[in-house]
């Protein structure tokens, strides 16, 4: 298949090992909102307080009603949702095989690069200098605090006298 043929949605993990805790969605739902045949659910999951952990505990695609259009992987600001090229989707169960989920969905980046090799090099060099510039930004706010920590504290101003 030509690298620009695209058919249903996936989901990009950074590991084989470990793909539901290394998923690039952050459970934002930006694709939901914006999918025109609204055939994306999601809730994030939360812990035992109810704050959010910034990942997917549900994420569903309903394949009977997408109409892979790729909206959903235009407005994903993390690149945690490209397009597949599988074809081979015939089911005989038309309702509950033609909804996938969350690990169903979850494929590894490793896989995302054979199927779209040109796209896969330039989101991962672009994720790689982000990646950088956050560390190194890190890096320059903790030689800040480090060098607080060790300088003397100014003396207070002398009052002058009268």
């Amino acid at each position: 298949l030509p690298e620009a043929y695209r058919n249903f949605p996936f989901l990009v993990s950074e590991s084989a090992e470990d793909p539901m805790g290394t998923l690039r969605c952050v459970a934002c739902q930006i694709c939901e909102k914006e999918c025109p045949s609204q055939c994306i659910f999601i809730v994030m999951e939360r812990d035992e307080k109810g704050k959010a952990m910034k990942r997917p505990k549900v994420f569903d695609i309903d394949t009977s009603v997408c109409m892979s259009c790729r909206i959903c992987v235009e407005v994903c600001p993390f690149d945690a949702i490209k397009m597949d090229q599988v074809f081979e989707i015939a089911t005989t169960d038309r309702f509950n095989a033609l909804l996938l989920n969350r690990e169903q969905l979850a494929k590894p980046n490793t896989y995302f690069q054979q199927i779209h090799p040109t796209e896969a090099a330039e989101v991962d060099a672009r994720l790689a200098a982000e990646r950088a510039a956050a560390e190194e930004k890190a890096k320059a706010a903790a030689a800040v605090k480090a060098a607080a920590i060790k300088a003397p504290p100014a003396p207070p101003p002398a009052k002058p006298s009268a």
